[in-house]
């Protein structure tokens, strides 16, 4: 790695501890994603909805095929900036022997929103750590630009396949990369590590109460039931939450002692509420105002009556104040009336992410010319328009690495290592896996993807590229490799604070 010339000791790793001094700039750099469970629960509900619907319409995250930079040889080994180290893998289950390659259960999509609001996947691999909360893919998978940009509502899914997620959704706490990427846009650095809650999948809707959709900090939602005049009369009276659907004539406005008249709320602005006398005549007040507790995007999105305020309370929520007056019409009228019934959502906690599909070993500071199992889902176009992969599944390539260093001129690329291998973009930030054991499926990651290169000139993607994992990356790793995570919903599917 270039520039950062004093390695920071790999504190808590198998190798031998690297000398520092204090006054060193670090080689990390950290940023949250989504640390609060409220916020994890909404990126990951946002994803599952309606059977997987996000997840399906997703991209990979590069587009566009033909900007495939060359590779230039930069005649260096890669010298290693201290002594070798690796930390083991850890399993899940016993997976059965084959002949053939066979995938392995970390390896996944990471799921996010870049800045223009498009839905975008990566590849990612769940990677060993204290915690079993470990994410391993390639920095701009994290990162738009660097510059402290993290994606919004980043998640990973393990053995993603056509909108399903077999081991459940995890959303990303907080994101680890080299100073060199968040700093400069540097891809000798184009790694991260993140590390995520415990996964949860959705378990099904119950309807409750109204005191208790109220008191529902997760998903929730209102089906309105059609009812008769009658029972929206009772549930007028009631205060309950009723509306009636239809448009009355003047002719059908009369005042509260008409025989059987029918009594609806009309929300008004606030103003027009304060203006509103008290009583049971036509245009009175109707109850109280009545506060909804919305989300973030609610409220913003909101374009109603009701008083938005000046933003969250105290305590963070974010409400909508409504104002309703009386309207008093005949019996008998063409109006349909509805009443609301609560639902709540109910999500499973699945347990820490490498309790659930392990986690790959990690290794640094190795020689060149390593064999590597390199996996991930490739989707992009070649260079030339011929689309050989589709993204919906998993595929892998296995050969030496170059045993020399390359540099990207359009890139800031000094040293990257090399592989031979046609996958395209979407395998972005899939692993590296040095010493693959077949049976056990686990190895050790000692690269991500991180560019594609037509070096023989006949627009088709022959190589791909990975950031040289060294001493420097073993810090980023370490310093991920404490940070602690937790559940979002608790054993009955409620939101956990």
């Amino acid at each position: 790695m270039k520039r950062l010339l004093i390695p920071l000791a790999a504190v808590g790793l198998s190798a031998a501890v690297l000398a520092a001094p204090a006054s060193a700039e670090p080689h990390w750099a950290t940023d949250n994603l989504l640390p609060k469970p409220a916020d994890a629960y909404g990126a990951a509900y946002f994803w599952l909805d309606a059977n997987g619907a996000a997840l399906r319409k997703a991209t990979q995250y590069r587009v566009d095929a033909k900007d495939v930079p060359k590779l230039v040889s930069s005649g260096s080994q890669g010298a290693p900036d201290g002594k070798p180290g690796m930390t083991g893998p850890t399993t899940a289950a016993k997976p059965a022997a084959s002949k053939n390659v066979n995938l392995p259960k970390t390896i996944g999509k990471v799921f996010f929103l870049d800045k223009g609001g498009n839905y975008r996947w990566c590849s990612a691999t769940s990677i060993q750590s204290r915690h079993r909360n470990l994410v391993a893919t390639a920095g701009h998978c994290v990162y738009e630009n660097s510059k402290d940009d993290v994606y919004d509502k980043w998640v990973f899914v393990p053995g993603y396949y056509q909108g399903k997620a077999p081991w459940g959704v995890y959303a990303g706490a907080y994101a680890f990369t080299h100073f060199d990427l968040d700093t400069y846009d540097d891809y000798d650095g184009d790694y991260a590590f993140v590390a995520v809650h415990n996964g949860f999948a959705l378990a099904g809707e119950k309807e409750v109460t109204r005191n208790a959709f109220k008191a529902w900090a997760g998903d929730k939602w209102i089906k309105p039931r059609e009812i008769d005049a009658e029972g929206y009369r009772k549930c007028l009276i009631n205060l309950g939450d009723c509306w009636s659907e239809g448009e009355d004539k003047p002719a059908d406005l009369v005042g509260p002692d008409y025989p059987g008249a029918a009594l609806e709320k009309v929300e008004v602005s606030k103003e027009a509420y304060t203006e509103a006398k008290t009583g049971r005549g036509q245009g009175f007040k109707f109850g109280d105002p009545v506060v909804e507790q919305v989300s973030k995007d609610e409220w913003d999105a909101y374009k109603g009556l009701g008083d938005k305020g000046a933003g969250p309370d105290k305590v963070g929520n974010y409400t909508i104040t409504h104002y309703y007056t009386q309207k008093w019409v005949k019996p008998g009228t063409s109006r349909k009336y509805y009443e609301a019934h609560y639902f709540i959502g109910i999500a499973k906690d699945l347990g820490r992410l490498g309790d659930v599909v392990g986690g790959q070993g990690f290794a640094w500071n190795q020689p060149l010319g390593q064999p590597v199992t390199v996996f991930g889902y490739p989707s992009a176009p070649h260079p030339d328009g011929d689309r050989p992969f589709s993204g919906v599944t998993p595929k892998w390539c296995a050969g030496k690495t170059n045993t020399k260093s390359y540099q990207v001129n359009m890139f800031k690329v000094e040293t990257h290592q090399v592989l031979k291998c046609s996958m395209t973009a979407g395998a972005d930030g899939g692993p590296w896996l040095m010493k693959y054991n077949n049976g056990k499926r686990t190895g050790y990651v000692n690269g991500v993807t991180s560019m594609f290169h037509d070096n023989d000139g006949n627009n088709r993607i022959d190589y791909i590229s990975s950031a040289i994992f060294d001493g420097e990356t073993a810090a980023v790793y370490d310093k991920a490799n404490y940070a602690e995570t937790k559940s979002i919903v608790g054993p009955n599917g409620e939101l956990l604070k």
